[in-house]
């Protein structure tokens, strides 16, 4: 009788992860416009060292946490020429923000110019739910991640929530 209770259990948190993973995608499915190629998180750890990390978040939210490496670009004052001068054209890029809005538009600029660019998939919050680290301005390892808004928090499930 306990191995049966335990594998209903087993069963019914597994169909809650699925169901959060699902409603997740849906999410980035319908938010998303998809005209830059994803990449996963599990993908770019793999080869993490041989792109060039941009966060498209804005300031405040790239000194709450942002990934190893990453390099600040924002959103609402996007610059292509300072951008450009920190770039490669033979480097791949991975440009990230909270889900992946941001990011793509900030990946389609770059494209435009040549470069060989990846959208995170689920940005920074799929990063922090499957558990990658992420780091402060003092380069230091945190928990903390800003949500953007109220709205969209409900999309980190592993990670602090921080807010304005």
């Amino acid at each position: 009788m306990f191995i049966k209770k335990l594998v209903y259990i087993i069963l019914f948190c597994s169909a809650i992860c699925h169901g959060q993973t699902t409603e997740f995608d849906a999410m980035i499915d319908s938010t998303l416009q998809k005209t830059v190629p994803f990449i996963t998180s599990d993908n770019l750890l793999e080869n993490y060292e041989n792109y060039t990390i941009l966060d498209s978040r804005e300031i405040n939210e790239y000194n709450i946490s942002h990934l190893k490496k990453a390099i600040h670009v924002g959103y609402d004052n996007f610059n292509m020429n300072t951008t450009s001068k920190k770039l490669s054209l033979n480097t791949p890029i991975v440009v990230y923000c909270s889900v992946g809005y941001r990011s793509e538009k900030i990946a389609e600029k770059l494209i435009k110019k040549g470069y060989k660019v990846y959208n995170l998939y689920g940005g920074i919050f799929e990063w922090k739910n499957k558990k990658n680290t992420v780091i402060n301005t003092s380069n230091i390892e945190t928990n903390k991640v800003h949500c953007y808004n109220e709205e969209w928090s409900k999309w980190l499930v592993n990670g602090e929530k921080v807010y304005d």
